[in-house]
Formats: structure tokens, C-alpha cells, sequence
């Protein structure tokens, strides 16, 4: 999981989530989650850090030019977690940033206004910028190949060159090899760039590219599944969640935990009438397709989602997760499943890639305002099992008429959309944890938070925050005022 500068957005808009720092403090403190073994937080890291010499403009500048490091940050999310590592509020980084995906819709909207004001981002047909946000290896667009996977993978095996950044002698940035998945490597690299290029068959002006094995030919990803299924190979296609890390650091060894939190929309329950309600705030989870495949000539493990890089791409699949992230299949596909859900994930590239095409200058490749990694997902699980539970979903739509596929229109059309400010249904929202046990949830202050809540939803007692806004209180006041200036105009005339 993993631009242009955008103009800040105004200061107006307050930060959402917990205000009351001591008392998330306390919350952390006293829950009962427990940690996973050579893991720290990362307030810890940075109260233990902050004092070194020029460490945190170091890291401050490393996370604000970096497309890799798992975060999604407009400059305005930058700003504010500047703001907290500067203030030293070390609770606030635990929680970063708390805010609501309408808040976070605003700073990204504003800034494509601005780019659509100075026209970057209209309507062209830029086929090279599509092509640059699809890994297609030794495969040009313009060239027809016949590729025999027949033969073993000629790509080299897996390296940490380019993966891992050491950004000091305690902090490295970056994750190594998946002891199980890294020995895969170069069949996998070697799949992820056969299905792109199969994917782009019938993109733009795109050569006639097909993959063979034991004597079948495919000419696109699905007929390369019933080939590997025919010539004796197993594919699974899993629906996997993971918690997003938003930094792949590491400290003196120790992996450091750094979700990205968003504000559900739903408050935590309490105990007690009086006691003060907060807000349920909840790590943005990771949502990708995994293609597993084992067999005679072929074992390799390739992931597909939208990432942050602006690509929406097969990809190779064997860095390590840090545990706490955890992971889980929520739908696993075999067969017939697996084929179908090949195809839809294929039109979704293709559909991508004439997006990119269509509006080579979208913010952050279209990160965002076409979706983030939950759509796509979303959209093939509601075709496949007939509801969706993924959050939260940010593609505006409109966009995907600029593209010919009718049928991946309809289906991102379907998905529910989170960016107006409403509160998913519960379902989505526990539906993305990468785990149905919320007791495994090792994130201090969180796990607590979710037993709560989760209880409280399956017995119908989860309630949504009710958001006052402004131009409420403003009635509001008004109509206060106009009623005490009544009941003393009527106090007074009973005295006379």
C-alpha cells in the first residue's frame, strides 16, 4: 500500500476526534490490548527521538516527499501531524488524525479545483500517462508477444534495494522479505506484468499480447486462470483487509504502529448517562484481491488494488506485514468465482487506465477522487455477494463515464458513498477490520473501544454521533435568545 502540491485548506475547519488528551492518555493506558512482542508505539518513538538533532525535520521531510510510505497526506494532514510532532503531543499521534472522510474530502476537492481552474486536469488522451502507472516490466504496449510461462521466470528475486530506507542508525523506514512469500518473488514479478498486459488488451491502440502454458493461450487474465487451472495448478482469489500502515517504520529493531485513524461517525458507549461520549475512532484499513497460485510450473502470490502511488495494477506480494496490522480473507474464491472475479478485477484496471489517460493531472494519480484501495473491492464484492462491506468508499463516480466500460461504471455506482459527511452502516465499518475478533485487536485504546461498540451493534444499541453544525447552533441561538427576550417582556407586564 502506498503529486501535486495542493494549497492549504483554512484553518476554519477543526480538528475531529478526541480533544481531551489527558483522557485519551488514560484510555490508552488502562486498556487491555496487548501490544505484540519488539512493537512500539509511535508517540514512544518520537518522545524518545524528538530531543535528537535534526532527527525530526529528518523525518518530517521524509514522510512529506515520500509516495511509498503508506500514507495518504494532503498538505493540509501534513500540516496538522507537523503541528502534533512539533507540540510534542505525543497522545495526538496516536490517535492522527481523527478526522471525518467528509474533512479529508474537503482538503483533497480543493485542491482539484485548483487544478481544474488552471485547466491540468481536463479531458485528454494522454495514453502515456496511463501507461506510466501500470508496471508492465519487459511488455511494451506497442509490441504483439506471444509469453510461454512454460519455461521458469528469468526476473531476479526479491531485494530490499529501493524498499528500505535507513533514515538514521535507530530508524529505518520500509519492510523486508515475507519469509514465506519472498522466495516467490520471481514468478510472481512475472505474473503481476502477464496480467497487466493481458488486462490492456483492447486498451487505447495496445498490441495483441497472449500468455501460454501446457498448450493453452490466454488473451486476458481470466483465460489465464482457466489455463493455469487446466494445466493442473490451484488459484484462489482472496478478498484480504489489513490495517494500513502509515509509516513501515522500525526502531531499534522494534516495529512501530502507526495506523491511520478516521472518525466512524458512531460514538463509543458508556457505561453511565453522564459520562462524556467520544467519538469511535477507527485505523483505515487496507482492502486488496490476492491471487494465489501453486502448481506444477507456477507458485506465486499477486495482489490488485488502487494504491496511493496512483496505480491500479497486478502486484508482486511478499514484503512483510508488521503484526500488528493482523490480515484476514473475508471472501475467499475458487473456480468459477475465481475467474469471474479475474475478470471484473481486469475491466477495473482498464478502466483505470483510461481514466488516467482521460485526466492525466488528478491529484495524487487520481488517488482519492477515483477511489482509494476499498473501492475496487467493494465494487466486486457487492457483484459477488450481492452487498458490500468496505469503508470507506471516495470515488466520485461522475468520473467514470470518461471511460467505455458501461459495466464498471454500474458497478462502482452501486458502492455506498462516504464523503457526504454520513455515517457508514456499522456493518462496513467492522466489515474492513482485519479481524472478525475484536479481542485480537492489538492497538492500545482501540481494542477497548471496539469490544464496546461491537457489543452494542449486534444488540441494535450502536448509536451515530449527531453532528451540530454551525448554522444549527446559529437557529438554535437565535431561537433562545427570542424566547428569553419574550418571557421577560411577559415577566415584566405581570408586574405592573
Amino acid at each position: 500500500m502506498r503529486a501535486l502540491p495542493l494549497l492549504r485548506l483554512s484553518s476554519l475547519l477543526l480538528l475531529a476526534g478526541c480533544t481531551n488528551r489527558a483522557g485519551l492518555q488514560k484510555l490508552i493506558a488502562s486498556d487491555s490490548a496487548v501490544i505484540p512482542p519488539n512493537t512500539v508505539m509511535l508517540s514512544q518513538m518520537m518522545r524518545e527521538l524528538s530531543a535528537q538533532p535534526g532527527f525530526t525535520d529528518k523525518l518530517l521531510g521524509y514522510i512529506n516527499h515520500g509516495e511509498k510510505n503508506g500514507a495518504f497526506l494532503t498538505p493540509e494532514l501534513f500540516d496538522t501531524f507537523r503541528k502534533i510532532v512539533l507540540g510534542r503531543d505525543w497522545s495526538g499521534l496516536d490517535r492522527f488524525p481523527g478526522w471525518t472522510i467528509h474533512r479529508v474530502t474537503l482538503t483533497v476537492h480543493f485542491g482539484e479545483g485548483l487544478l481544474n481552474k488552471n485547466s491540468d486536469s481536463a479531458k485528454t488522451n494522454d495514453i502515456a500517462a496511463a501507461v506510466d502507472k501500470v508496471h508492465l516490466g519487459q511488455y511494451a504496449l506497442d509490441k504483439s508477444i506471444a509469453e510461454s510461462l512454460d519455461t521458469p521466470s528469468d526476473r531476479p528475486g526479491f531485494s530490499t534495494d529501493g524498499l528500505v530506507t535507513q533514515l538514521s542508525d535507530r530508524v529505518t523506514n520500509g519492510d523486508g522479505a515475507d519469509p514465506k512469500l519472498a522466495p516467490l518473488h520471481s514468478e510472481s514479478a512475472r505474473l503481476a506484468e502477464v496480467m497487466n498486459r493481458l488486462s490492456l488488451n483492447g486498451f487505447a491502440s495496445a498490441a495483441p499480447f497472449t500468455a501460454s502454458i501446457g498448450g493453452h493461450t490466454a488473451a486476458s487474465p481470466q483465460e489465464l486462470v482457466q489455463a493455469l487451472v487446466a494445466t493442473g495448478h490451484t488459484v484462489t482469489v482472496a478478498d484480504a483487509r489489513y490495517f494500513a500502515n502509515f509509516g513501515h517504520f522500525h526502531y531499534d529493531g522494534k516495529d512501530v504502529e502507526m495506523p491511520f485513524y478516521l472518525d466512524s461517525g458512531y460514538t463509543v458507549p458508556v457505561d453511565h448517562w453522564w459520562q462524556r461520549r467520544r467519538p469511535l475512532l477507527v485505523p483505515v484499513s487496507h482492502a486488496e484481491y490476492e491471487w494465489i497460485v501453486s502448481g506444477p510450473k507456477i507458485n506465486a502470490d499477486v495482489t490488485f488494488y488502487f494504491g496511493i502511488d496512483g496505480r491500479a495494477e497486478f502486484r508482486t506480494n511478499d514484503q512483510l506485514n508488521q503484526p500488528w496490522v493482523m490480515g484476514r480473507h473475508a471472501h475467499v474464491y475458487t473456480g468459477a468465482d475465481a475467474v469471474e472475479v479475474t475478470r471484473l478485477t481486469a475491466s477495473m484496471m482498464r478502466a483505470y487506465a483510461n481514466l488516467h489517460a482521460a485526466h492525466p493531472g488528478l491529484p495524487f494519480g487520481g488517488y482519492y477522487t477515483l477511489g482509494v484501495c476499498q473501492d475496487v473491492v467493494g465494487a466486486i464484492e457487492m457483484r459477488m455477494t450481492g452487498r458490500t462491506t468496505l469503508f470507506p468508499n471516495t470515488a466520485r463516480t461522475e468520473f467514470f463515464h470518461d471511460q467505455p466500460d458501461a459495466e464498471v461504471t454500474r458497478l462502482m455506482e452501486a458502492v455506498p458513498k462516504d464523503t457526504n459527511g454520513n455515517a457508514p452502516s456499522a456493518e462496513r465499518v467492522f466489515g474492513s477490520l482485519p479481524t472478525a475478533d475484536m479481542n485480537a485487536i492489538t492497538v492500545p485504546g482501540l481494542h477497548d473501544d471496539l469490544l464496546r461498540s461491537k457489543a452494542a451493534w449486534q444488540v441494535g444499541k450502536l448509536h451515530r454521533r449527531v453532528v451540530v453544525r454551525a448554522q444549527t447552533l446559529t437557529f438554535a441561538g437565535l431561537a433562545v435568545a427570542t424566547g428569553l427576550v419574550l418571557w421577560l417582556m411577559r415577566s415584566r407586564r405581570s408586574k405592573r
